[in-house]
């Protein structure tokens, strides 16, 4: 190859102190993205740990606690385990956006350090991520929903709940998923996504129905008195000056039991007034 002419080292110089330079920015650029990583990564996880151990209010830096200040009331209500799933919950969510974030900007870092011409790329990654969005319109319907149902607390771990399908005791949220164990022992999974309507009965008023009347074979009650202090099931005594009544079921002018005569009625009447005397033969 007589007609190739050998590079000038001026050349071949500028070409490795331009590449040295590329690599010096693009291991500035992965370097700043990792340490920005590991600070929040350390953060969230800070943040979530005092939530779950109820330390709050106590630990938190004091810088941080205006960014949360809203959401201590909210867990301070909970109770140990629920606060626990909620804020693991949390921290999972964000964590999974901080190392997307992290990982796209870093990379156009990267990328723009090497020269490399990120406009069609971008327009690449937009068509993908719109046929994605498309083919997984369910899966993030689902995580948007498990989103909302953890940051407004709808629900939480041992409330019971009734949805179009269920009625039980919640056991695990998730972004993606709730799981309830019914009241007959079944374990239900339910996407996020398709609970449209649901009932929180530990958050409500919620009144059991009443429970059925007495079944056949069981006590009954004693009849109230309506005299005061008189024993439960007597009746009460005639007022003064009043004629006793015969026993239901016996005609005017019957005899009686033994010793008791026989009953009168009022004239015209068919009511028994008076129980008159019956002497006994002897």
């Amino acid at each position: 190859m007589s007609g190739d002419k050998p590079l000038p080292l001026n050349t071949i110089e500028a070409a490795g102190n331009s590449f040295l330079d590329n690599l010096l920015h693009a291991g500035l650029a992965v370097g700043i993205s990792l340490i920005f990583w590991l600070i929040a990564h350390y953060l969230i996880k800070s943040v979530v740990t005092h939530i779950g151990k109820g330390t709050w209010h106590q630990r938190t830096f004091g810088w941080v606690k205006p960014v949360f200040r809203n959401l201590d009331p909210m867990m301070r209500a909970l109770d140990n385990e629920r606060r626990v799933q909620r804020a693991r919950t949390i921290g999972t969510l964000l964590n999974s956006l901080l190392t997307v974030i992290v990982v796209v900007i870093g990379g156009f870092y990267l990328l723009m350090a090497f020269q490399v011409n990120i406009g069609p790329l971008l327009a690449s990654v937009g068509v993908v991520g719109i046929a994605i969005g498309f083919g997984s319109q369910q899966l993030i319907r689902d995580f948007l929903a498990g989103i909302f149902i953890t940051l407004e607390d709808q629900y939480g771990i041992g409330d019971v709940i009734q949805t179009s399908e269920v009625i039980g005791q919640v056991e695990y949220v998730g972004l993606r998923i709730t799981r309830v164990l019914g009241e007959d022992g079944t374990l239900w999974y339910l996407r996020n996504g398709e609970i449209l309507r649901l009932g929180n009965r530990t958050k409500g008023n919620y009144v059991s129905p009443e429970e059925p009347g007495p079944t056949p074979g069981s006590p009954l009650p004693a009849a109230p008195s309506s005299a005061p202090g008189a024993p439960a099931g007597t009746t009460p005594a005639a007022p003064a000056g009043t004629a006793p009544t015969a026993p239901a079921g016996t005609t005017p002018g019957a005899p009686l039991a033994p010793g008791q005569g026989t009953a009168s009625s009022a004239p015209g009447t068919g009511t028994p007034l008076t129980a008159e005397p019956h002497e006994s033969a002897e």
